[in-house]
């Protein structure tokens, strides 16, 4: 890939692309809202597959757990929604090193799919868990980091003072592999940047509750988890997800601000480490959190 491709494909894209969505849909609440708000910009984006993620939190008891429940998940957006889509199930397991694939329908997805991209018309992957499906499709087929772009929500800001977030620490083998493999990537740094991507139950009482299924589902969904552990205190919650799909959306910084820069490596010890072959990638650095909030919203509510 040149230089001048790739700077193109680390651009916002300006025409409607194909692209997929790799989600760790029953992992907590932001997810869903992810879902529905790449679903409702048809326009703008041809969804052609979604990718059930694993994860392992206490809401599963092991990373192929936490990947089944996200598949059952997607479809209760999709049947909100009423929507059709593919969806495959993705990893039962994390990487046990930076060689090996873990086989699944969504990495054999991925990996054949990419077959009919190019860097010029490429296939855009969005991923918002563990990167262990994105990793795989990689050493599978590595033709998935020329004719694909990445955009990944994970990792904290390069000025926090580790990287031990949740979607990057669950697989720091896969994120090696994706982070190295050259692939155009977008970044979406957790704490110290989409952190300020917040919703409070005034908002979601005021803006989705009642109105729809669909947004009826998405606030009171979120209103149940945190008031799980605030009892009765104030609280807001980062819907970090939307922003990963909103950068497709980012047409003249209208969402977000970003720069250019040479891609790290995630480490073991918890760090970002300098990675002398890194090429130019996207760093999000700034989120219009009103303005983004206000989009959402509409396309929840069908604006």
């Amino acid at each position: 890939m040149t230089h001048e491709q790739r700077m193109k494909n680390l651009s916002v894209p300006t025409h409607k692309i194909d692209v997929v969505l790799d989600t760790d849909a029953y992992n907590e609440i932001d997810d869903q809202f992810a879902i529905a708000y790449m679903l409702k910009n048809p326009e703008k984006l041809n969804v052609k597959a979604i990718y059930a993620a694993p994860f392992l939190n206490a809401r599963s008891t092991s990373a192929g757990e936490g990947m089944e429940k996200s598949y059952n998940e997607i479809f209760k957006l999709l049947d909100l929604m009423k929507t059709e889509m593919e969806v495959f199930r993705g990893s039962d397991s994390f990487l046990i090193d930076e060689k090996t694939p873990v086989i699944s329908d969504a990495a054999r997805d991925l990996a054949a799919k990419v077959e009919n991209y190019s860097p010029e018309n490429p296939l855009y992957i969005v991923a918002i868990g563990a990167i262990t499906n994105v990793a795989s499709a990689i050493l599978l087929n590595p033709k998935v980091a020329e004719n694909a772009v990445l955009v990944w929500l994970g990792g904290h800001g390069l000025h926090f003072h580790d990287t031990k977030e949740f979607n990057m620490v669950q697989d720091i083998a896969a994120s090696r592999v994706v982070m190295s493999s050259k692939i155009p990537f977008v970044q979406l740094p957790c704490m110290g940047v989409v952190s300020g991507f917040t919703v409070s139950k005034a908002d979601l009482e005021c803006w989705l509750k009642d109105k729809n299924p669909l947004a009826d589902y998405l606030a009171q969904n979120t209103i149940d988890e945190a008031e799980s552990y605030a009892h009765g205190r104030p609280w807001t919650r980062v819907i970090w997800d939307v922003t990963a799909v909103a950068w497709l959306l980012n047409d003249k910084d209208r969402f977000m601000l970003s720069r250019i820069i040479k891609t790290p490596l995630s480490s073991y010890d918890g760090v970002y480490e300098d990675y002398a072959d890194g090429e130019d990638m996207r760093y999000v650095y700034y989120i219009h959190r009103d303005r983004l909030m206000e989009d959402l919203f509409k396309r929840v509510l069908g604006e």
